[in-house]
């Protein structure tokens, strides 16, 4: 049997934590590692008990969810660990803190009234490192705020993706699943999971919400 997934939560609500800890510790593949109601309390145990996924809430006291991602996955690197998977909470469908959070490098957002089983799902999907959580929803962020967007020249990188590495990025840049992407490019799922791995690698992207901030930041896509 595989090791839980161990799971962080980072919130300034007590009475929301309460109900989080309870949720996650019923399932047997999850394990509730640690709370804190700040993000400098969370720094402190994310390098103590170095989760697997952390739930992140962008607006907390004495430092705010943006800061606290950042710098977690900062010592991530310094330390030469793997990253935590850090999913951000909020409370607005559209929410420039999000977009600036999944900036910063997390794995993706949820609403924090979200179903309890798509919370559940959702940690499942970003410890997998498969999918990108709501893409559609991540790509809406960015087009409602994208005037941080840097445009310019297309990227090097870019350029060394083929013809068909190029059509799946934007494809998939536009919230498309890989089932979507394989019904309307007449592929097998297990092919375009290949290319999306490729794509990744060349791009020197983590996952597919990294994917989505590189199209809107160099404004690859419409």
């Amino acid at each position: 049997m595989s090791e839980p997934i161990k799971v962080v939560l980072v919130d300034d609500q007590a009475l929301f934590r309460t109900g989080i800890r309870m949720l996650v510790s019923s399932q047997p593949d999850l394990e509730f590692v640690g709370e804190a109601a700040n993000g400098v309390e969370g720094i402190a145990i994310a390098a103590s008990s170095r989760p697997d996924v952390i739930l992140m809430d962008i607006r907390m006291p004495v430092m705010d969810g943006i800061e606290a991602t950042e710098a977690i996955l900062r010592a991530a690197d310094a330390r030469g660990g793997s990253r935590p998977r850090i999913i951000v909470l909020t409370t607005f469908d559209l929410d420039e803190a999000a977009t600036r959070a999944i900036r910063g490098g997390a794995s993706g957002f949820l609403l924090k009234d979200a179903d309890p089983e798509f919370l559940l799902a959702a940690i499942r999907t970003v410890h997998a490192g498969t999918s990108v959580i709501a893409a559609a929803a991540t790509r809406e962020l960015f087009e409602h705020f994208d005037s941080q967007s840097a445009g310019g020249a297309q990227p090097v990188a870019f350029a060394t993706l083929t013809s068909r590495e190029r059509d799946i990025f934007l494809l998939a840049a536009r919230g498309l699943s890989n089932s979507e992407i394989a019904s309307g490019e007449f592929l097998s799922e297990a092919t375009v999971k290949t290319h999306i791995s490729r794509i990744l690698s060349k791009l020197s992207l983590r996952d597919r919400v990294q994917l989505v901030v590189f199209a809107f930041e160099h404004r690859l896509v419409d």
